[in-house]
């Protein structure tokens, strides 16, 4: 669907993030890697952040435009994470995004499963927001995008403990959004059953137990979703991008659902 998303005939396809500057983790693969591309493509000068240089350097070869850059980090190592936020220039856009904590019930964590998970998640997330908010606010502009899940409004059976980091994560948000200066807005993407390695993960882990295939697991996502699909990681960059647009000022403080409708709250 990349081509779909990215087309020129896209509407976003203009460039509305000219003279933007977005920093996005987690961004090797997938959500992450479609906020980057979707970004850039948009007009937004990006530095790209996962583990892998690899994968971050291949991802910089697809991005449209140029001036991008990529930093590669590990978000559970606080005190390099500090000394490298003291080198980056001034940015626009921050996306906090991370991979999540392995699935299994929550009864089974021991407190130590919880230490890596919430440090990459909200203590990171945490230490890059309040560095960068002083440039945002000389610019005059700032946005920030967390992704999270669905699950701060349905906790979702067998990954409890990242139930618990998600809600976390929002409520740190929505603090924060009361505090930040007027033109810095900060907001939650909760992605449903979006089509990533993530997901797979969690189907064969689902598998394993439950003795279904993973196909038959697809399945039942798919028949509980009403747009019957998985959720293709464009389509939540898409949702990121408006949220990134000067015009969204006024949009503070929401968690906003892209789930093709599955959960059943209001």
């Amino acid at each position: 669907m990349d081509d779909k998303f990215l087309g020129d005939d896209f509407p976003f396809a203009e460039n509305v993030l000219n003279g933007a500057d977005a920093l996005v983790f987690g961004a090797s693969k997938g959500i992450g890697r479609s906020c980057a591309l979707m970004l850039a493509r948009s007009g937004a000068k990006v530095t790209v952040c996962s583990r892998s240089k690899q994968n971050l350097e291949l991802l910089i070869e697809q991005m449209h435009g140029s001036d991008h850059d990529y930093l590669v980090i590990d978000l559970e190592n606080l005190d390099n994470l500090r000394m490298e936020l003291k080198k980056l220039k001034k940015y626009n856009i921050l996306i906090n995004n991370s991979g999540g904590p392995p699935s299994s019930p929550l009864i089974e964590n021991e407190v130590e499963d919880f230490l890596g998970p919430f440090t990459r998640h909200l203590h990171a997330s945490h230490e890059i927001t309040r560095t960068l908010i002083p440039g945002m606010e000389e610019r005059g502009m700032g946005r920030i995008i967390n992704i999270i899940s669905t699950s701060v409004k349905e906790p979702i059976e067998g990954i409890g403990l990242s139930n618990t980091l998600r809600g976390a994560m929002a409520s740190w948000s929505k603090s924060m959004s009361m505090e930040l200066p007027p033109c810095i807005t900060i907001n939650n993407i909760l992605p449903g059953w979006t089509d990533t390695e993530r997901l797979n993960q969690l189907a064969e882990t689902k598998s394993e137990k439950s003795g279904l295939s993973v196909d038959e697991i697809f399945r039942q996502w798919e028949e509980l979703t009403p747009i019957k699909r998985l959720i293709d990681p464009m389509e939540t960059a898409a949702a990121v991008l408006w949220l990134c647009l000067p015009s969204s000022e006024s949009v503070r403080g929401v968690s906003l659902a892209v789930d093709g409708g599955r959960m059943r709250s209001i």
